[in-house]
């Protein structure tokens, strides 16, 4: 099982796989894909202030069905408790993604710099 970071959502929504690196991709293919509901609040917000053309649920559910994305139940109190503890980064889009990867041990692929830096499992 990997996580996946809002931005490379984006990305495989929009078919820019060309952004990915050879490693992320890789493992996008090798593994059972996942996604915070985190994931889908930030879609929404990201297309609420215009960053993305479609709406959370338009994206997620074309994933779901060329990909086989899954999209977990729900945060947990576990998955809180792991993210108040994340004090590199402001951003709590990232502390929760990265705490619900964190929870399930999981890889998680991201771009990201910081989540890169301070996530053991985060991959590019």
């Amino acid at each position: 099982m990997i996580f996946l970071d809002t931005h490379v959502v984006v990305w495989l929504y929009a078919g820019l796989v060309e952004k990915l690196s050879a490693k992320a991709a890789a493992e996008i293919e090798a593994n059972e894909i996942c996604l915070s509901q985190i994931v889908r609040l930030e879609l929404q917000y990201l297309y609420e202030i215009g960053r993305v053309k479609r709406q959370a649920p338009a994206v997620l559910n074309d994933l779901e069905r060329r990909l086989g994305v899954k999209l977990l139940q729900s945060i947990s109190d576990e998955v809180i408790e792991i993210a108040l503890r994340l004090n590199w980064t402001r951003d709590p889009f990232d502390r929760l993604i990265v705490a619900e990867a964190h929870k399930e041990k999981a890889i998680l692929i991201s771009k990201d710099s910081t989540i890169l830096g301070n996530y053991g499992k985060a991959v590019w």
